[in-house]
């Protein structure tokens, strides 16, 4: 049943008007690569300029995060994004194949619907902008009510590159009074959705009769081997789990740690402020955090929220001061118990709290991963602490996820970063495993349409034996 009401079509359709003249002006007048660049390095300039107004108003009107990880996550991002754009052809020609005749030009898609979440609401908007863009599309951006304001003031912000360079400001907008049936409207009435949210967003997104590129639920599980540096890769672990309160669908929800490191990682995350719950304090948690299913209770208000928050929500009143995440500990008989109201910790968390496994055999801790991602995240990421390259090729080899982290903070590194090859986005592809179209990082590359030009060619037909080989030889 839809919650479309007629005053949602009419805002949509309005704006969607706007956009379309926007889009055909900006597509027939601006065909020039270098300028295309140059209104996505103000738009991204713009980002890191009034990032610290960005990140206060993204806190102060989700609850959710940190101040300082919104900062600096709009000054990476900005400059990852731009560095991505070094040397990218979003128009025209961009490859000539004369050994096969073939001419490839790229093209908009038109008008891109994006679902903007509210645990990401400063840079989102901005990554997404910038690609659509340079790509000559139009966007109009769709937020989550809680942060409206960060999504104007986001919108607002390119719309001011946009003028400085004669374009179409209509090129960017935004539904500044969003509700469900509103983003139920751009997604039927856009060419093309690029939803960033939770699963029955980007479910409505696929269902919408529009093209889509959609995320899956995200839950890092990362597994620390015998042979790890554990001070470092705990380190790391609490670098990526407490970024920004753990709003990153890509912070490590889980660690699977072998028996003979154990006891020294328990060790090693309590010196970085994590408190390791005793078995009290862990089932306080799990009865607040999880429906009686074993799925995570979303409207509770854990997501992103300051540990205080977290302790005064689950009823925790011995917390002590200066703990920055909690340490639960989940021993399953085998992993495919892992799932449902006993064993609910290994799914995504959204918020700081890790879950710890303890494994003696690779094999086992190779099926933790996977038990974790059938119950939540599958098709997401994992990760290794090792030194062992049998090890991180069996990892990869036997999980169903589209990334795979060597030694990294997983939450820094999955979207791309200046220490990967990754490129960096706001949006994480997870393939058919998660429900989506898409395996990768979500880029300025997904928001074109290929024309491919076929001219004729000397005959390109190998001989049966080259095509079918010993296959003409059997009986049959």
């Amino acid at each position: 049943m839809s919650d479309i009401t007629e005053k949602d079509q009419q805002v949509v359709a309005e704006l969607m008007a706007r956009a379309r003249k926007a889009q055909k002006e900006f597509e027939q007048k601006f065909t020039d690569q270098k300028v295309l660049f140059e209104i996505a390095q103000y738009m991204a300039w713009l980002g890191v300029k009034y990032d610290k107004e960005l990140a206060d108003l993204a806190v102060a009107e989700s609850g959710m995060g940190k101040y300082d990880s919104k900062v600096a996550k709009m000054e990476v991002k900005m400059r990852g994004v731009m560095r991505d754009l070094i040397g990218a052809k979003t128009v025209g020609v961009v490859e000539e194949i004369p050994e096969k005749g073939l001419t490839h030009i790229v093209k908009p898609v038109g008008v891109i619907g994006a679902i903007i979440p509210c645990t990401n609401p400063e840079v989102t908007p901005f990554i997404k902008g910038i690609h659509a863009i340079v790509c000559r599309n139009a966007i109009i951006m769709s937020p989550h009510p809680k942060t409206a304001g960060t999504n104007k003031f986001c919108v607002d912000l390119m719309r001011r590159a946009l003028k400085r360079f004669g374009a179409p400001e209509d090129l960017v907008l935004s539904i500044d009074h969003p509700t469900l049936g509103a983003s139920q409207a751009l997604m039927e009435q856009c060419d093309l959705v690029v939803a960033t949210g939770g699963t029955g967003l980007v479910t409505a997104a696929y269902s919408s009769g529009t093209p889509a590129i959609g995320v899956g639920a995200g839950n890092a599980v990362v597994i620390l081997d015998e042979t790890a540096d554990v001070k470092d890769a705990v380190k790391k672990i609490y670098m990526s789990k407490t970024f920004d309160n753990a709003t990153s669908c890509s912070s490590e929800n889980s660690i699977v740690v072998h028996e003979s490191i154990y006891d020294e990682v328990l060790e090693e995350l309590q010196k970085y402020h994590g408190l390791l719950c005793n078995a009290e304090q862990q089932e306080k948690l799990r009865q607040m955090m999880f429906l009686p299913t074993g799925h995570y209770n979303g409207k509770m208000g854990f997501a992103g929220a300051t540990p205080e928050k977290i302790a005064k929500l689950a009823g925790i009143d011995d917390m002590p001061e200066g703990t920055e995440f909690f340490i639960v500990q989940e021993a399953p008989e085998k992993p495919e118990d892992i799932g449902g109201f006993k064993y609910p910790f290994g799914g995504e968390k959204l918020c700081v709290v890790l879950d710890v496994f303890k494994y003696s055999d690779f094999d086992t801790a190779v099926e933790i991963v996977n038990a974790c991602h059938r119950w939540s995240g599958l098709g997401h990421s994992c990760g290794i602490h090792t030194t062992r390259e049998d090890h991180i090729k069996e990892l990869a080899d036997r999980t169903y996820v589209t990334r795979v982290e060597i030694c990294q903070p997983v939450a820094l590194a999955n979207t791309g970063s200046f220490t990967n090859g990754l490129p960096i986005t706001a949006s994480l592809g997870c393939g058919t495993w998660g429900g989506n179209s898409v395996s990768e990082n979500v880029t300025w590359k997904h928001m074109l349409n290929n024309t491919w030009v076929s001219r004729p060619i000397p005959e390109n037909k190998p001989a049966d034996e080259i095509l079918f080989g010993n296959a003409m030889n059997e009986e049959y």
